[in-house]
């Protein structure tokens, strides 16, 4: 295992192409110190390269920051990837259950299949909450959005899906002055019953491959709203991820792949 110019152990990991770097509690900077840190490990082109920095404890304790180095509740695919990096350490196999405890609760994720360093979950990710259509205007024009919480802020525009879309709806309602602490925006289009197609503007990252939480709310948009299924296939630029809403809450399921341990030098 190589070190960082602290010492700190660091795995990469991603899942679906949203990527993240993993180290010890105990090893990371507190504070404002974190904060700093989680930037300059997630610089593409000068530290690791990562979406987020995830600072984990051995009990499954996370604690998650955005690339530019702000605060997130959860990540399903962040989750993801703590759990096969814990599974690899514990030796777990298929049939083993592990919790993520996070802010936004703990997170039961069950160990489906091993193949090489990819380990594929399904993940209990609770109940939506404040689920509700509105209209919210951006640069006057009135945009017709679902907003509700997976764990952590969602904002989500079905309708057509396009980089153009993205980089000028989507941008701007990630930082709209009705979500004060921002919020992960995804256009969402509802192909068919059981499939829905997204993209993602991730609050304090930008675009992202593929994201967990908007994967379970782009599903649950679409399907209180645009008469999807209650399992769907939500496929975004990194893959397709399944996503159930029971009576039990959501569930996702997809998978994480270990990159490597090391550091910078």
């Amino acid at each position: 295992m190589i070190t960082d110019k602290s010492g700190a152990q660091l795995v990469k990991a991603h899942a679906y192409g949203n990527d993240f770097v993993l180290m010890p509690a105990d090893q990371a900077a507190a504070g404002a110190g974190r904060a700093a840190l989680a930037r300059a490990l997630c610089a593409r082109h000068t530290g690791v390269g990562a979406d987020g920095l995830i600072v984990y404890a051995a009990d499954g304790r996370m604690d998650l920051l955005n690339a530019d180095g702000s605060y997130s509740e959860v990540s399903g695919n962040g989750v993801r990837c703590l759990a096969a990096w814990l599974a690899r350490e514990r030796g777990l196999r298929a049939g083993a259950s592990i919790d993520i405890t996070t802010d936004a609760g703990v997170k039961r994720l069950a160990l489906l299949s091993v193949d090489g360093a990819r380990y594929t979950f399904r993940a209990a990710m609770g109940q939506p909450e404040e689920l509700q259509k509105r209209t919210i205007e951006v640069d006057g024009i009135p945009v017709e959005a679902i907003t509700l919480r997976v764990g952590n802020p969602q904002c989500v525009v079905l309708g057509p899906v396009t980089q153009e879309r993205l980089h000028t709806i989507a941008a701007k309602l990630a930082v709209h002055r009705v979500f004060p602490q921002g919020s992960n925006v995804e256009l969402a289009a509802l192909e068919a019953p059981d499939r829905v197609r997204i993209l993602i503007w991730e609050r304090g990252v930008g675009p992202t491959e593929a994201s967990g939480t908007g994967a379970c709310a782009s599903a649950v948009a679409a399907i209180a709203y645009g008469g999807a299924s209650r399992d769907v296939q939500v496929t975004a630029p990194g893959g397709t991820q399944r996503v159930e809403w029971t009576g039990d809450g959501i569930f996702l399921t997809g998978w994480a792949e270990l990159v490597f341990t090391g550091a910078r030098l």
